[in-house]
């Protein structure tokens, strides 16, 4: 498991700025690599906040580009909406940031494999179904952006470990609506995420969260760009529960109780079988 870490970038300095390249730091796994997973935020044919900014995204992957230069980069995402991962694709303009060595996949027509839940007392799942890609490539990285929604008082901020729920299958965890994964929702997203962890999330060798814009909702909408907010900070590291918290930080949210219970689950699991999450 990579060292837990987690950096800030100064206000005002823009993703696509040499200042920030020069400062971005990607984890070790992602140097002379030979095959690379990026998870964006891209689920909603909105632009940011709602989803990644392009400049963040193209940075990221420029940087991936510099450190394994012939490496395979796939990028892997699942909608959550009645648009077409086709049509969001296109919206984004997502072609335009991949040169011959990157291919974009959706996640809903991939291989699956099960991965077993790392947690002894999962909250609902044993084991996850998520795509099979996740255990071939040399390194995962989560490239999100950063939302906050509340549900009767509580917080629920989407970035680092959120941003994974789109790789799993909508056919499998789909509720009431097919183009969502309802299930995932039972009994709250704050308890199934301690699943997700256990299941996938330590799979993730780092997290990167744009937060020049944050998206800060009184309500649980995770798509209504009126609530942007100017936050001026984005954050990186080799942890994405570390990374998720700094964030929260920089932008002055409450960092969602789950992140600690993800936390201190998590240390216990190591303190008793410290292979845990290897």
């Amino acid at each position: 498991m990579a060292t837990q870490s987690a950096v800030l970038c100064p206000p005002g300095v823009a993703v696509k700025s040499k200042k920030f390249a020069a400062e971005f730091t990607l984890p070790p796994t992602t140097h002379n690599a030979n095959h690379i997973l990026v998870k964006p935020n891209l689920g909603y044919p909105e632009s940011a906040p709602v989803t990644v900014s392009l400049e963040m995204l193209a940075t990221v992957l420029q940087e991936l580009r510099k450190a394994s230069p012939g490496a395979q980069i796939t990028i892997l995402e699942g909608v959550c909406s009645k648009v077409t991962f086709d049509e969001i694709m296109a919206t984004h303009g997502i072609a335009g940031l991949l040169d011959d060595g990157m291919a974009l996949l959706d996640a809903d027509t991939v291989p699956l494999a099960e991965y077993e839940n790392r947690f002894d007392k999962p909250v609902r799942y044993e084991a996850m179904t998520a795509p099979a890609l996740l255990r071939e490539v040399d390194c995962c990285i989560s490239v999100s952006a950063f939302k906050r929604t509340q549900l009767k008082g509580r917080t629920l901020v989407s970035a680092s470990l959120k941003n994974l729920y789109g790789l799993f299958p909508r056919a499998q965890y789909k509720a009431r609506s097919t183009s969502s994964r309802g299930q995932l929702h039972r009994p709250s997203v704050p308890k199934i995420l301690e699943d997700v962890y256990g299941c996938i999330g330590y799979l993730f060798d780092g997290g990167i969260v744009d937060g020049a814009i944050a998206y800060l909702s009184p309500d649980l909408k995770p798509n209504r760009k009126k609530a942007a907010v100017p936050c001026g900070w984005s954050a990186y590291g080799t942890d994405l529960l570390a990374v998720d918290r700094a964030i929260c930080d920089a932008a002055k949210v409450a960092c969602p109780d789950y992140v600690t219970a993800i936390e201190a689950k998590r240390a216990e699991a190591i303190a008793q079988n410290p292979s845990t999450f290897e």
